[in-house]
């Protein structure tokens, strides 16, 4: 995991819109606001980054493609348990 990888994710619009889509669904709030203000926790979850890597490492190559697109990479899962923990602790 690398912090440029954190970061990469916080700034991934395919993240970001599947986040407020899991808000939405959940019913946490205003959607978009509440995915830009948690962009960092949610980047920093555990398993992201790691997630996130592994698959670049996987697709090397392929400028096409996009891991925040690709639900395998970080889970509709691990989004919503994201959103839960965040939407709990705060």
């Amino acid at each position: 995991m690398s912090y440029l990888t954190v970061a990469t994710i916080r700034q991934d619009p395919w993240i970001r819109d599947r986040v407020a889509a899991c808000v939405a669904v959940e019913g946490s709030g205003s959607p978009e606001d509440w995915a830009m203000g948690h962009a960092w926790e949610l980047a920093a979850q555990p398993g992201w980054a790691d997630a996130w890597e592994s698959a670049q490492a996987t697709h090397h190559g392929e400028p096409e493609y996009v891991p925040g697109a690709d639900e395998s990479v970080i889970t509709d899962a691990m989004i919503l348990s994201a959103v839960q923990s965040l939407t709990t602790h705060k």
